[in-house]
């Protein structure tokens, strides 16, 4: 039995989005620019896909940007914006976003800007007094990741929007974790900035959004086209376009169910270790709507999370250690270290994210072959 839970890293192409992408590497082949049947059929399907996205995210046609992926998304906002507005030298993140941001910011402050850096408390909440007190007249952005793509924590965006908007202050959300796992209404969020990604929910790698509400200026990275508004050049990713289209429909339609259902196995999942007297400890907020669905980061005490992942990988149970982008590394996450995991657990973190096609049955095989290890590994010590 294979076992696919890292769902977190990247999910698998569905059939019906695949079947919508193939007409457009063979026969629906045509440039959106060019100025025959073919380049119009084109540019037709590409304008139904913004439309029909910027129905499902709430939000105008002409704010929606497509990218290569959520990386590009947020360095354009974040960079874009330093490029666009010189004078304003001071960015407001938190100590565990996505590397796509601290590269980013980090990037900036080499270069002089001034990085405040959000404590977050145990579960991962930002201290939002901390960002009342950070923001000033010199602040160019905020950016702020929605759900942490290692221990699922959702942020109070209504509380952080209110002190942003308070201020007059920029904001730019990572959204990329977020998209199709909670809803997602841009204008009543009241966001400027917001990235996406579309292998996180079905579509294929190589396709994101950077959605720039209407008044926002930000300055262009890639140059040479009149495409993307005028703000990205690039001949148009169609079949990528449409998958991520096709994606993104499914997956609002499917929302409901998809978040019950997560929900109910990931406290299933946690449960039979609790029945076993499994010694673990669950990094992030409850399994609830603080959570993002599907995700169980879970420490145990006195392990290496390397040996855990060996044994599972053996058994084709598929799970990751904590972000795919810092993978090489074999330091405790930056994410684990400022919420305060504990020394004795914080070596031992995995990451399981489930997604739409996990089955109770995955769920049994794998707690079933966890619990064996763990125990073998405890006996061991």
């Amino acid at each position: 039995m294979k076992v696919y839970l890292d769902n977190g890293a990247t999910t698998k192409v569905s059939d019906t989005v695949l079947e919508a992408m193939l007409p457009y590497f063979k026969e629906e082949y045509g440039n959106p620019s060019s100025i025959h049947q073919k380049g119009f059929d084109a540019k037709k399907s590409y304008n139904q896909s913004k439309r029909l996205i910027a129905k499902l995210l709430h939000c105008d046609k002409d704010e929606i940007h497509f990218t290569s992926c959520g990386t590009e998304a947020s360095n354009w906002a974040i960079k874009g914006m330093a490029y666009k507005h010189p004078s304003k030298t001071e960015i407001i993140t938190t100590k565990i976003e996505h590397h796509a941001t601290l590269h980013t910011v980090q990037f900036l402050e080499a270069r002089g800007y001034t990085i405040h850096y959000l404590d977050v408390d145990e579960t991962g909440f930002v201290k939002l007094e901390q960002l009342k007190a950070a923001i000033n007249e010199n602040t160019l952005l905020v950016s702020i990741i929605y759900a942490n793509n290692e221990i699922g924590t959702l942020q109070d965006l209504k509380q952080i929007e209110h002190i942003c908007h308070q201020q007059n202050t920029i904001l730019h959300i990572d959204a990329v974790q977020a998209t199709c796992h909670v809803p997602l209404n841009l204008h009543a969020m009241n966001v400027d900035l917001l990235s996406i990604s579309g292998h996180k929910f079905h579509a294929p790698k190589g396709i994101g959004i950077l959605y720039i509400k209407n008044g926002i200026a930000i300055e262009n990275l890639i140059h040479g086209g009149q495409q993307e508004n005028k703000r990205r050049s690039g001949t148009e990713n169609m079949p990528y376009i449409i998958g991520l289209t096709q994606a993104l429909k499914e997956g609002m339609n499917e929302l409901i169910h998809y978040q019950d259902k997560l929900n109910k196995l990931s406290r299933y999942f946690l449960e039979q270790l609790d029945h076993a007297n499994i010694e673990y400890r669950l990094n992030g907020p409850s399994i609830g709507h603080n959570r993002l669905p599907g995700n169980i980061n879970i420490s145990f005490k006195n392990c290496t999370n390397t040996n855990i992942t060996y044994y599972l990988n053996k058994a084709e149970i598929y799970v990751s250690t904590g972000s795919a982008c810092d993978s090489e590394s074999i330091e405790p996450s930056h994410v684990l270290k400022n919420i305060s995991v504990p020394e004795e657990y914080i070596n031992g973190s995995i990451r399981f994210s489930l997604g739409i096609d996990t089955t109770k049955e995955d769920v049994d095989y794998v707690t079933d072959t966890l619990i064996s290890i763990v125990q073998k590994l405890s006996a061991n010590r």
